[in-house]
C-alpha cells in the first residue's frame, strides 16, 4: 500500500498527471488562505494585501519538469491576458529558490512575478511536498481550487474558473 500511495505521487511531480488533491497538501479548496509574507527584488507582500483580489498562487522549482511545461502556459493564459486587472494577483512561487536563482531564471526563461521561498516557509503552510501547485483564492480569502502536478486539462479547468471568478468579481 505504501508503495503505491508512493508511486502515485511521484507521478504527480515527474510524470504530466494532475491530481486534484493528494495526501501532501495542508490546505484544500473550502479552506482560507493561509497567512503569509513574500519578498522578491520589486515587492513585499502579504496575505492581507491581497483582500478584495482574486489570487492564483503556483507553487514550483526551477529543476522540476511538469513545473517547467506549466510555465508558458501561465505566462501567456493567465500573466499576460491578466496583467493589468487591479483585481487580480498572480504569485509564482519558487520553492527552495533563491532571490538570485528567480532573477537568473527570469532573465533566461520567463517573465513572471517571481518569489522565492528559500525555507518553505510560505510553501509549508499550503503543503509538505510534491509540485507544481496552483491554488486559486477568490476575493474573501477563500481557496475555491486547489491542484498538484501538470496537465493541459486539469490547467483547463483552473482557467476556467478564474475566468469565471474574475468575471464575477466586475459585477
Amino acid at each position: 500500500m505504501k508503495t503505491i500511495l508512493l508511486l502515485g505521487l511521484l507521478s504527480g511531480v515527474l510524470g504530466s498527471e494532475c491530481l486534484a488533491q493528494d495526501v501532501a497538501s495542508l490546505v484544500k479548496a473550502g479552506d482560507l488562505m493561509p497567512a503569509f509574507n513574500l519578498k522578491s527584488a520589486d515587492e513585499n507582500i502579504s496575505s492581507s494585501d491581497l483582500k478584495g483580489k482574486v489570487v492564483l498562487i503556483n507553487f514550483f522549482a526551477t529543476w522540476c519538469p511538469p513545473c517547467i511545461k506549466e510555465l508558458p502556459y501561465v505566462k501567456k493564459e493567465i500573466a499576460d491576458k491578466y496583467k493589468n486587472r487591479k483585481d487580480f494577483k498572480l504569485l509564482v512561487v519558487g520553492r527552495e529558490h533563491t532571490q538570485a536563482e528567480m532573477d537568473k531564471f527570469k532573465a533566461e526563461k520567463f517573465d513572471l512575478p517571481f518569489y522565492p521561498d528559500k525555507d518553505r516557509a510560505m510553501y509549508g503552510k499550503f503543503a509538505m511536498n510534491t509540485i507544481p501547485r496552483n491554488y486559486v483564492i477568490d476575493k474573501s480569502g477563500k481557496i475555491i481550487y486547489a491542484s498538484t502536478g501538470f496537465s493541459i486539462e486539469e490547467f483547463e479547468k483552473m482557467l476556467d474558473l478564474l475566468k469565471r471568478e474574475l468575471q464575477n468579481s466586475n459585477k
